[in-house]
């Protein structure tokens, strides 16, 4: 028996259907989102940050690759309006606080449980099953900010327990694991993977969102400001180092001389070197 379409059926009809959410279309936010500091990057995130009391996954290319360029900036607002920790959860190195304190998070907010080389990390079911455990621990305590947890060895059915762990907590929640694992299926709200681009930016892939895929990625800087200039200053002055060297031992009157230069560093000289500024971030912006 089919019922006659009356206009005040007709309109509900399109009002709910106006509320549909279509495939094609990146989604709103259904929960509280925290602006990520990178403006590109909110304009393709439901709601436009990352998600609060949800599971972000983001998946590395190696285990500290940019992790502090793309979160200080919703980390030292979330601990500023919390007054409460940042909780590190098998983190692969120390974190630098004179440059996190730089970008506005201080090292009196961070808690660090549980370090070590990633590569021992889920090794013995002991290790992975503590770092499981604190990070449901850190999850249940109201005054903790936020949460960051290396976990390459984590499973499925574990990622779900954080993500029901996470939606019970009014914080951020992010978990870090290897880029080979992208095919996986992830529970998470939102998943991306960052990779190194070179020349100081860094590529995020948007894998999972709520909205269509990202067909390109977004390219953000890999280091701050204030690192570039540092590392451009410490590359200009080796360089006027090297022209003063090749000064010094060539001769007063070189127009029958044939002087041969050596510079057993590198094959390249006016080249900088990628793995002495790789070095120089980490010392510089995090050791992570």
């Amino acid at each position: 028996m089919s019922l006659p379409l009356t206009s005040s059926s007709f309109s509900s009809f399109a009002s709910a259907r106006h509320n549909v959410w279509r495939g094609d279309e990146l989604g709103s936010a259904d929960a509280q989102v925290m602006g990520t500091g990178h403006s590109a990057l909110d304009a393709e995130l439901p709601g436009g940050g990352w998600p609060v009391g949800a599971l972000t996954e983001i998946l590395l290319d190696a285990p500290d690759a940019h992790v502090w360029q793309l979160l200080l900036p919703v980390l030292a607002r979330a601990a500023g309006m919390r007054k409460g920790p940042v909780v590190l959860i098998g983190a692969p190195h120390e974190p630098f606080g004179p440059a996190l304190a730089a970008g506005g998070l201080p090292s009196e907010s961070l808690m660090w449980v549980g370090g070590g080389l990633p590569d021992r990390v889920g090794r013995s079911g002991s290790t992975s099953q503590s770092h499981m455990w604190a990070c449901e621990q850190a999850l249940r305590c109201a005054d903790v900010a936020a949460v960051m947890a290396w976990l390459p060895q984590a499973r499925v059915g574990e990622l779900r327990r954080l993500q029901l762990a996470a939606a019970q907590h009014e914080g951020l929640l992010f978990v870090f694991r290897s880029e080979s694992v992208a095919l996986s299926a992830s529970p998470a709200r939102l998943r991306i993977r960052l990779v190194s681009a070179g020349g100081g930016q860094m590529d995020v892939h948007l894998l999972k969102r709520r909205g269509p895929p990202l067909a390109q990625p977004l390219t953000l800087p890999a280091r701050s400001d204030r690192i570039t200039a540092l590392l451009a200053a410490s590359q200009m002055r080796r360089k006027r180092r090297r022209q003063q060297a090749g000064e010094a031992v060539e001769p007063a009157d070189a127009r029958n001389a044939t002087v041969v230069r050596l510079d057993l560093r590198k094959s390249q000289p006016d080249e900088p070197d990628e793995r002495e500024e790789a070095h120089a971030v980490d010392r510089l912006a995090v050791a992570a």
